[in-house]
């Protein structure tokens, strides 16, 4: 199976993005499942019902979250509803999971959304949550195993690696917005610090720069936005997943000015 990821979708610009090229990345690379990171779809925090279904529309399949999950009151329903996950250590009493296993091109495919410590709510160990996770579902029989580890920090993404490498098809960091250039695939493991957002590329993580330039320069904090207009791109991994092993992978960066950079993971014998 082809499996893609799309990493943090910040904003309209994010969202202008997938309309204008999921689809045809889709036919292009004949993609047989998308998961994207949702939690800074709408306005930069959360996601409206409006605006899951819009991303659906253009063609995820699954969505996943993290510390913006519950920013936007309709999330709750969207659980029920849609294919929207939250992270999985957040405690049980918590609606909705943060794991869920899907039919694909007749393989089963477990998609694991995880959270960070650094910096981050206060949520149930991920390192335990995700090694009893994975445990569980290789005795349902689900081999093929995709994580979304929304983490500040790159050492708690690169510790998850050495914990869970050979164990799941992939880990793919998000949170930070900033692409990493860290794309390998270990002991049939794809991995990636952090796959970087996909909206406004020329301002600060996605947001227009004057909020927190003001606050790095005064201490002095605001309320962050999205730019009405802004340099846009799109950033998507694509790995082939089988058996429990990715054998291949990239990451395309699309631009809004049409350039489409393609970068390969390598390979660790």
């Amino acid at each position: 199976m082809k499996v893609a990821f799309i990493g943090d979708i910040v904003g309209r610009p994010g969202r202008e993005m997938l309309k204008e090229h999921l689809k045809k990345i889709r036919e292009e690379f004949e993609i047989d499942f998308v998961v994207a990171n949702y939690e800074n779809a709408s306005h930069g925090f959360g996601m409206t019902g409006k605006n899951a279904n819009e991303l659906i529309s253009y063609g995820v399949d699954c969505m996943t979250g993290g510390n913006h999950s519950w920013d936007k009151k309709d999330i709750e329903a969207l659980f029920d509803t849609h294919e929207i996950l939250r992270p999985h250590n957040y405690p049980d009493e918590v609606s909705g999971t943060g794991c869920k296993v899907y039919e694909v091109a007749g393989e089963k495919l477990a998609v694991l959304n995880l959270m960070g410590h650094y910096s981050m709510p206060l949520v149930d160990n991920a390192f335990r949550k995700a090694r009893q996770s994975v445990l569980e579902l290789k005795e349902q029989g689900v081999e093929n195993i995709f994580v979304d580890f929304h983490a500040e920090a790159t050492s708690e993404k690169r510790a998850m690696m050495m914990l869970l490498q050979g164990s799941v098809s992939a880990i793919i960091g998000t949170h930070t917005h900033v692409g990493t250039d860290d794309f390998q695939i270990a002991q049939g493991t794809a991995y990636l610090s952090d796959i970087g957002l996909s909206g406004c590329r020329d301002n600060v993580i996605g947001m227009d720069s004057k909020v927190p330039l003001k606050q790095f320069l005064t201490g002095m904090k605001g309320h962050f936005d999205i730019p009405k207009r802004c340099k846009k791109i799109l950033q998507i991994a694509v790995m082939d997943i089988n058996e429990g092993r990715c054998s291949n992978a990239f990451k395309l960066k699309y631009f809004c000015d049409g350039r489409v950079i393609k970068t390969d993971a390598w390979l660790e014998e």
